[in-house]
Formats: structure tokens, sequence, C-alpha cells
């Protein structure tokens, strides 16, 4: 079967990638009404008109032990997604994150003359950095969200790639001003100080780390006056937060988490993207994680890389917020920092002074992504339209 629409493959195997796709969806269907999106997305893409071929929710997976299990399904999918492509006449795929499934369908599909856009970088620079070959013959454009990418892949031989408007800042831009800064020009030796707990966004994370987040809470509170908040997941058990509940001064809900970063002081947080919402709202916060032994012994037997794990340092390219992992989430680890940063006011103002970066760090240039889809889907759409 030939279709005789232009068609544009989107790859969103994860929640993430879905609302990467989401800052650029709208403007690509106002530019090209007839364009057929398809592919594999969440609700938020099927309202926008896309059509699921797989809905996220069946291919996103936590931790290699639970994607060693689908495997089977993985290579079961690049082959109806590599026959529907063709079934479609299909041009131009775009491929966000999601590195080990998709850098296979990008070399699939390269091979089938597929135009590819790949939307966020891998993480080749982590590890497996041979991809950066790969990416070189498999991949059209590339596009980067973490400043220092860009350079790290052109000198490996990737011709098209450019830096990129991180998710982050579309997400919060309209909630963002230069105040935040001033909001958090502060002595906090004196008077009450206001902690925000930030556990994750999935049960395992929540499980492993508010334990320990609310007992070094309650600690802290015989030293110093603490109001203490929460930012809590529609994606996690209710009743995983019930521990902390008579220490909530305030519980915000996940779309207040701007709100609750600009009316902090500190924070403590699971390791993930919200770190970076916290650098580009200048809160001083400690970074934990916590995975299985099995992800852990994985991790330090296969993967070369030793560097930082959270967002907001990688963008920083340097530790400016501490980060404690598997055993060293401790009481004593947390509680050390609470008290350096509400004792020493030349230590915390450092950290608000280097988060005040943020947004120029993420912010590089957001016209680039949708200008080069306009070229490229033009040309297609333009093949086929007329």
């Amino acid at each position: 079967m030939t279709k005789t629409s232009p068609s544009c493959l989107i790859i969103a195997g994860e929640k993430s990638g879905e609302e990467h796709a989401m800052t650029f969806v709208p403007a690509l269907k106002q530019a090209f009404p007839d364009l057929e999106l398809w592919g594999v997305g969440g609700d938020a893409l099927k309202q926008e008109g896309m059509k699921l071929f797989y809905h996220l929710e069946q291919f996103s997976s936590w931790g290699y032990s639970e994607v060693i299990s689908k495997i089977p399904f993985y290579f079961q999918a690049l082959k109806k997604i590599e026959n529907e492509v063709v079934a479609r006449n299909c041009k131009v795929a775009i491929l966000i994150d999601f590195q080990s499934f998709n850098m296979k369908l990008a070399s699939r599909l390269k091979r089938r003359g597929v135009k590819i856009l790949y939307y966020v970088a891998p993480q080749a620079w982590a590890w497996k950095s041979y991809r950066a070959k790969t990416i070189a013959k498999s991949v059209d454009h590339l596009f980067t969200i973490i400043p220092f990418e860009k350079r790290w892949f052109s000198d490996r031989g990737v011709s098209q790639v450019e830096s990129v408007s991180h998710p982050v800042w579309l997400r919060f831009k309209d909630e963002f001003s230069d105040d935040v800064f001033n909001l958090k020009k502060k002595d906090l030796s004196q008077g009450p100080i206001k902690l925000l707990l930030l556990p994750g966004s999935r049960n395992f994370e929540v499980q492993k780390l508010l334990p320990t987040f609310i007992e070094a809470v309650k600690v802290y509170k015989h030293k110093r006056d603490v109001e203490v908040s929460i930012v809590v997941s529609p994606n996690v058990k209710r009743d995983l937060y019930h521990i902390g509940d008579e220490i909530y001064d305030q519980v915000f809900q996940d779309h207040e988490l701007s709100n609750a970063l600009k009316q902090s002081d500190l924070a403590i947080a699971a390791s993930g993207t919200v770190t970076l919402t916290s650098a580009l709202f200048c809160l001083p916060t400690i970074v934990c994680y916590k995975s299985s032994l099995l992800n852990q012994f994985i991790f330090e037997t296969f993967v070369n890389y030793k560097g930082h794990i959270s967002l907001a340092n990688i963008v920083h390219e340097k530790e400016v917020f501490p980060e404690f992992i598997q055993d060293r989430v401790s009481l004593h680890n947390i509680l050390k920092v609470l008290d350096k940063w509400t004792s020493e006011a030349d230590s915390y103002a450092e950290v608000v002074s280097t988060l005040k970066a943020t947004k120029d760090l993420i912010n590089p240039d957001p016209h680039i992504f949708i200008e080069t889809l306009k070229e490229i889907i033009g040309d297609e759409y333009d093949r086929v339209c007329k």
C-alpha cells in the first residue's frame, strides 16, 4: 500500500520524549496541515492527531533488568515499524532520545532512504562513545540539549549537529523571570528555612529515597526552624508519601513545581530532570540517587562513565550540586550539606551565583529545530503534494 499524503514518523518511547515532541508538534501541524504524524507516543500526542502505532506505555522501561526482559518486544517493534515505513512511503523520521532502540531504528531506516532527525542526542559521551560513528553514518541532523554535546559530537565526525533549547526551558520559560536570582540572595543563618523535598516521579524512587529525606528533616528540625514542603507526582502511589505527613507544611502538585521552587531556600531531590529545573530557578539542591543492586552492578561493571549524574552538574560541567549515590545517600551526608549552606552565607551565595548562568546555558536558540524541520519536511511535503 502506498500513501498519497506525506507522513512523518515520530518515536517518543518515554514520557519525557513525548514532552519533547509537544514542544514542536503544534508548530509542525500549523506549517503542514496535511502532514500525517504516526509512530510511538502517548495520550498528549494522540490528542494532537498523531496515530499511535504503539503507545509509549508499551515501550518505556526502567533499569537494565527491565530493559533486558523486553528485548524480544523491541526487536519485534523494530521490524514492524520498518515495514510500516515502507508501506507508507514515509521519508522523514524524528527520533527522540530512547537511544538503544532509536539508534538501531535509525540505521535500518537510513538504508530505506529515510531522512533521520535525532532530537536529544544519545549520551554517547557517558558510555558507548563508538555510537558517534554510527550517528555520523545514519543520522542526517542531530540536535543536542546539553551545551558541550555539540562540540563533542562535531569533534567525532557528526557534521550536521545543532544545540537547541532544553525542554526544561521550553516548559518553564513562561513562569521564569530574572527575579528568581534575587529571591535566593539571602542569609540563611537567620530566620526559618524553607526546605523542599523532591523525591522523584517513580514509585521506586520515592520508596527508596523519601524515608532518608524525612529522617534528615526530622533531625534538622531540632537544630533550626524549618518549613517543609514536598512536590508529589501523579505517577506515584499516594501511600508512599504518608510517612512524612506530620512534617509537611505544604504539599505541591506536580504542575505547581515552579511555585514550589520559587518559594524555597533549599531542596533535597532525586536525580533527574528536576535537578536542572532547580538550577534554572537558582535553588541550591542536594541530589540523591538509589537503584537496584543489579542495576548498580551492571553500571559499575560495563559503563566507563565516571562523571556527574545530575543534569544540573552536567550542564554546568562541574559539581554545583552535591551528589550522593547508593550507599552515600545517608543521614550524615545530607545533614552535612544542610549545615554548610545554612551556616556559611558565602557557600550558599556561591551556589546561587553559579546557578544564575543556567538559563543561558540551556537556551541557545529556540528557532533552530523548527526551522530545520520545516526545511526538511517541506521538501518531502512538496514532493508528495505537488
